[in-house]
């Protein structure tokens, strides 16, 4: 179990350098035997703040790890868009958890772009070995996504069609992340406030609830080039990207931006996985983060348990 109602845990932060980016780390607890360590990464537009009701829940029993993605909040990172394409931030992923937990794997939780970028490091058989399992919300393997638009295009039954349009629509905001300067310029005329707005209204989000963080609107910015970097370039030519990795899938069924049709695919590339349907929204770890937690903690146990000598 972990806790429902948890005094704020200490939190250190140290840097981590990978590449042309300083990374700022976040961790509560420490690890040792009994003490598993569990490695969060966040998405677009927000920061490693998204995770901290969950990250609060759990450090109770693991050593929890968040960190900010380049460019992002407390992180420095360079511009264009090569430093942001997800090969580089796998990258950040790896020397995150070789300096965190060198010598034992950690379990890898990733949430929309930190789900991405997750499953881009589990699906390389050379770092797959330095995690233990990995959890998953919102955030799709681009290359399955572009492998199963394929397959569905191939055999364009009723159903097959439905679900690309489904996620078409609601993937439709991609497109204008792609215009230069428009893309951006919302951002940096006030559209944070407005984005704050909108998740009170559509996430039921408080205004003040510390995500997003207050570098929203150039963390907004400098993530565009996530969406620049990477979205056309895999889904052209998608990859097989295999991870034999205990998977628990969390798929929120109120998802405005992902559709639940999205995990139908993946078992065909992670054959150890599990799915779990939350009624939630996008932002789940926001707006629930004790089932989040519970799920993950549970997830983490049994993967543990089963890893464990006779």
């Amino acid at each position: 179990m972990v806790s429902t109602a948890p005094e704020p845990p200490a939190v250190t932060e140290r840097t981590v350098v990978s590449g042309t980016a300083a990374l700022a780390v976040f961790e509560r607890g420490t690890a040792h035997a009994d003490r598993p360590t569990i490695v969060m990464a966040h998405g677009w537009p927000d920061s490693s703040a998204v995770w901290d009701l969950v990250a609060d829940r759990l450090a109770g029993r693991f050593h929890v790890v968040t960190f900010d993605a380049r460019g992002i909040g407390r992180s420095t990172g360079a511009s264009g868009h090569r430093p942001y394409a997800v090969e580089r931030m796998a990258d950040d992923i790896d020397a995150v958890i070789a300096a965190v937990s060198p010598d034992r794997p950690v379990h890898l939780v990733g949430h929309d772009w930190g789900g991405v970028q997750g499953w881009e490091y589990v699906g390389n058989p050379d770092r797959a070995p330095r995690v233990s399992s990995f959890t998953v919300a919102s955030g799709p393997c681009l290359d399955h996504l572009g492998r199963s638009v394929r397959n569905r295009l191939r055999r364009p039954t009723p159903s097959n069609l439905a679900g690309v349009a489904a996620q078409a629509l609601k993937s439709s905001y991609v497109l204008a992340l792609h215009v230069p300067v428009l893309s951006t310029l919302p951002w940096r005329l006030g559209g944070a406030r407005l984005f704050r707005r909108w998740l009170r209204a559509t996430e039921g989000l408080p205004v003040d609830s510390g995500s997003p963080a207050p570098t929203l609107a150039q963390d907004a910015v400098n993530g565009v080039w996530l969406y620049r970097s990477n979205i056309l370039r895999r889904l052209a030519r998608p990859r097989e990207r295999r991870t034999d990795l205990p998977v628990l899938l969390v798929v929120a069924t109120e998802d405005r931006y992902v559709t639940p049709r999205l995990a139908d695919d993946i078992v065909q590339w992670a054959p150890n996985l599990r799915r779990v349907d939350l009624v939630a929204g996008h932002w789940a770890p926001r707006t629930e983060p004790e089932a989040l937690a519970q799920l993950i903690a549970g997830h983490v146990d049994t993967v543990e348990l089963q890893a464990a000598p006779s």
